[in-house]
């Protein structure tokens, strides 16, 4: 793939939003470097924003985005989703205040992308895999009447911000309209359009954007608390900030003992309407916290190809990817899917990739996007422990990343000034 390219669009900050806008980025360029460490969907977003601020920009990751080896966010559902997401829910105040205002931001943008760079012809090599579409949400209870009232609460949440989330609504007559199987006892649910990620496409355009910007992409595996490193790491990069955006990785680069794996799974079904209804639209149950059962979600989403992931699957604190198709878990996973939609259990598997497994970053409290606190005079700015809902919350963490960096430099700005007049 050559990268003889100048994407012609930028993010920029417009007051406290992110915005995505056409042309090149007005910025001035800077004289200073940012190293960002990770290559998943947060690393390569936030790299995005430094870019077009006219930060230089060289990320370092053990690996990257490949389809015969996926990293954990190419396992993503990738639905965007209002929080507390389905898969892996923060319930923290603080991290729910800030993540409704995170996925917003990165609900504009998506949308505007799918609005600007649809997929035509030969360019489709470059599409980026995101499409709007409609996502649909059901409950074994009206939401008034559930034990769990953070569903109502949520319900409200976002009819409030209708139409800015489009086509808001709820309706019971979606169960029948979309052919839920009676045996999956729903009798609520509501809809909104959501920005729906082909992860597969989307990470390796994301990687061709940033390339094009100019960031430079160094392959190395970074293992230790950068606590102790943060000073090697920036000179041997002639760096000035890092950004740490290792996901899980977090727990030893951070020194953060709360982040743990919410193991998931993935099973990718063949979607061409041959054997069952082509599936549109995203079919959801969400866990009930109040029910005592451990698995009780459904995730259904199409895939902007021929395929449909079927997955519901959260597992705390389980760190090995050895789930197999005759795995108990990945059974249950399938026969609840099956159980929701008709025909869906003749579905034939993708003959690539039938089952996909990844560890989300979770993090006991929060997401975590802020500098250093254990060192005064630290020049690392941490973004991670997003759960389940990475790509929902990048560009609105990216944003803050950006103000978090801009703040830094002011610093070593004075710092190198004072310095200078000694």
């Amino acid at each position: 793939m050559s990268f003889a390219y100048t994407p012609n669009f930028h993010l920029i900050q417009a007051g406290n939003e992110l915005v995505l806008e056409r042309g090149q980025s007005p910025a001035t360029p800077k004289n200073k470097r940012v190293l960002v460490v990770g290559g998943g969907v947060t690393g390569f977003t936030t790299a995005w924003m430094l870019l077009d601020a006219g930060y230089q920009v060289t990320i370092v990751s053990d690996r990257w985005a490949d389809p015969k080896d996926r990293i954990a966010s190419q396992i993503a559902g990738a639905l965007w989703e209002w929080p507390p997401a389905v898969c892996g829910k923060h319930t923290d105040v603080i991290s729910l205040e800030k993540s409704r205002n995170w996925c917003m931001t990165s609900y504009h943008i998506f949308d505007k992308l799918q609005e600007w760079m649809p997929p035509v012809g030969n360019l489709k090599a470059f599409d980026h895999g995101v499409r709007m579409g409609m996502a649909n949400f059901f409950f074994v209870e009206k939401l008034e009447e559930m034990a769990d009232v953070g569903q109502l609460d949520k319900w409200n949440e976002i009819q409030a911000m209708s139409p800015e989330i489009k086509g808001v609504k709820r309706d019971p007559t979606l169960i029948n309209r979309h052919q839920v199987n009676k045996k999956a006892g729903v009798v609520d649910s509501y809809q909104h359009m959501s920005p729906m990620i082909d992860t597969d496409a989307y990470m390796r355009w994301l990687q061709f954007v940033v390339t094009c910007k100019g960031a430079g992409l160094y392959t190395r595996k970074v293992e230790g608390d950068l606590l102790f490193q943060e000073e090697q790491l920036l000179a041997e990069y002639n760096a000035d900030i890092l950004v740490n955006a290792t996901g899980l990785g977090s727990h030893d680069l951070a020194g953060d003992e709360s982040v743990y794996p919410l193991r998931g799974a993935l099973v990718r079904v063949v979607n061409d309407g041959k054997i069952f209804p082509k599936v549109t639209e995203a079919l959801v149950v969400t866990h009930d916290n109040t029910r005592g059962e451990d698995e009780d979600i459904v995730f259904i989403v199409p895939r902007n190809d021929n395929i449909l992931i079927l997955g519901g699957l959260v597992q705390p604190h389980e760190h090995n990817l050895d789930l197999r198709m005759d795995s108990p878990e990945i059974q249950r996973m399938r026969a609840r899917c099956n159980n929701f939609v008709p025909g869906l259990e003749n579905a034939e598997y993708d003959p690539d990739a039938p089952l996909v497994q990844g560890l989300r970053p979770f993090r006991g409290t929060n997401v975590r996007v802020e500098r250093e606190t254990r060192k005064s005079n630290s020049r690392t700015i941490h973004t991670y422990g997003h759960g389940g809902s990475g790509f929902t919350l990048s560009f609105g963490c990216a944003r803050d990343v950006l103000g978090l960096v801009n703040e830094l430099e002011k610093d070593l700005t004075v710092s190198e000034a004072t310095f200078a007049h000694l």
